[in-house]
C-alpha cells in the first residue's frame, strides 16, 4: 500500500513539474502577387516586372518558445524564430536557421525581462509606430533598410511598466580584441527606448548605435545606412476605430570622410505619418506618407501609398498595397529597402530607379499566422 501511495505521488509530482514548463511552435506565412514599375534596365532607362513575393506585408517565419516557472514569480524563458521564403522555401539567412531570435534568460513580473543571444535590434521598436508595420514597403524603404537590423551576442532588458513606463535596453558586444569593431563579425552595437503608453495615445523615444565592423566608427561606405547614430521620436493616437501615427528620425555619422568611402549622404532626416481606419471588425483601410532627406547633393525622395487588410479569420487575411514613390533629380530611392548605389551608377541586379525618376508598384498577397 505505501509503495502504491508513494508511486502515485511521484507521478503526481511529474505531472505538476510537467504543468509548470510550457513550449509553443509559432508561425507566419506571407505570399502574394507584385507588379512594380520604374525599374533600371539596365542601359539608363526603366522597365517593369510581375514575380511571386514572400514577406510583402510581412516576414514568412517559424519559432519557438518556452517558459520554465521556477518559482517566486521568476522564470526561465527561451525563443528561436527564423526567417524564410514562403516561394521557395529557402532560409531568411543563408546558413542561419535562426536568424531572427535565439535567446535564453529570466522573467520576473515585478522586475522584468533578461535575455542573452541574438535578437531583433532595438530599431525595429519604430514597428509599433507605422502605418503599414514596417512592411517591405514602408519606414525602411528610405533609410534602406536601417530599421530591420538584427543583433548577435547580445543582453537585453526589458522592464515592466510603471505608471504608463516602461524602458528597454540592449548591448550587442563585438566579441574580438577590438571593443568597437570585428571585421568577421559585427561592429558593436546598442540602443535605449523608453515608452508611455494611455488609453488615448504612446510615445516612443529611441536612441541606438550601430558601429562599422572593420573601422569601430559609426559611418561606412553608404554613409548613415548602414553605421549611424540614429535618434527616434514616436507617437500613436488611438480615436476609436482611427489610428494615427506619425515619427521623426535622425540618422548621423561620426567620422565620415568622403575621400575614403566615396560621397554617400552622411546625414538623414527621415518622417512619416499615416492613419489607420478600422471600418469593420473585419476590414481595415491604410494611408501613409514617407519622407527623407539626404545631404551631400543626394535630394530627398517621398512614398505615397495606401492599402488594407481584411480578416478572412482571426488567422488569415488578405492584404492589398499600393505606391509610388517620387525622387528629386539627385535621389534614387525605391519602393523596397535596396542597398545603397551612386545616383547615376548602373549596378546590374539592383533595384534602385534611375536617379531623379519614379517607382510605382501594387502587391495583393495572403498571410497565416499559427
Amino acid at each position: 500500500m505505501k509503495k502504491a501511495l508513494l508511486a502515485a505521488a511521484l507521478m503526481s509530482a511529474g505531472v505538476i513539474a510537467h504543468a509548470q514548463s510550457s513550449v509553443t511552435l509559432y508561425g507566419r506565412l506571407d505570399a502574394g502577387i507584385e507588379y512594380m514599375s520604374g525599374l533600371p534596365n539596365g542601359s539608363g532607362g526603366s522597365t517593369s516586372r510581375w514575380r511571386a513575393e514572400s514577406g510583402d506585408w510581412g516576414t514568412s517565419l517559424w519559432g519557438l518558445k518556452g517558459a520554465e516557472d521556477l518559482g517566486g514569480g521568476t522564470k526561465a524563458v527561451f525563443q528561436l524564430e527564423g526567417a524564410f521564403n514562403t516561394m521557395t522555401g529557402g532560409l531568411g539567412t543563408t546558413g542561419s536557421i535562426w536568424d531572427r531570435w535565439a535567446t535564453v534568460g529570466l522573467s520576473n513580473n515585478n522586475f522584468g525581462t533578461f535575455l542573452m543571444g541574438r535578437e531583433l535590434f532595438i530599431a525595429n521598436g519604430v514597428w509599433d509606430f507605422d502605418p503599414f508595420g514596417q512592411s517591405a514597403w514602408s519606414s525602411a524603404s528610405l533609410v534602406r533598410g536601417r530599421n530591420w537590423g538584427k543583433v548577435s551576442n547580445v543582453f537585453s532588458y526589458q522592464s515592466p511598466k510603471f505608471a504608463g513606463f516602461d524602458v528597454y535596453g540592449q548591448y550587442g558586444l563585438s566579441n574580438s580584441t577590438s571593443f568597437n569593431s570585428n571585421p568577421n563579425g559585427q561592429g558593436r552595437m546598442d540602443g535605449l527606448q523608453l515608452t508611455y503608453t494611455n488609453p488615448l495615445f504612446q510615445v516612443r523615444g529611441i536612441y541606438d548605435e550601430i558601429r562599422n565592423n572593420n573601422t569601430g566608427v559609426l559611418s561606412g561606405a553608404d554613409g548613415a545606412f548602414s553605421f549611424s547614430r540614429e535618434y527616434t521620436a514616436a507617437v500613436n493616437v488611438f480615436l476609436g476605430p482611427f489610428k494615427i501615427q506619425g515619427a521623426y528620425q535622425a540618422l548621423r555619422t561620426s567620422g565620415y570622410t568622403a575621400a575614403s568611402t566615396g560621397l554617400a549622404p552622411s546625414s538623414v532626416d527621415h518622417e512619416w505619418g499615416g492613419v489607420t481606419w478600422q471600418a469593420t471588425p473585419a476590414a481595415a483601410l491604410i494611408a501613409a506618407v514617407y519622407h527623407a532627406n539626404y545631404n551631400n547633393g543626394f535630394g530627398n525622395s517621398t512614398i505615397y501609398t495606401i492599402g488594407g487588410t481584411y480578416n478572412l479569420s482571426k488567422r488569415t487575411l488578405l492584404d492589398i498595397q499600393i505606391a509610388t514613390v517620387r525622387n528629386s533629380k539627385t535621389a534614387n530611392l525605391g519602393l523596397e529597402a535596396n542597398s545603397f548605389t551612386e545616383p547615376n551608377s548602373i549596378v546590374s541586379g539592383s533595384d534602385n530607379p534611375v536617379a531623379g525618376h519614379s517607382q510605382s508598384g501594387a502587391y495583393v498577397g495572403i498571410q497565416h499566422v499559427f
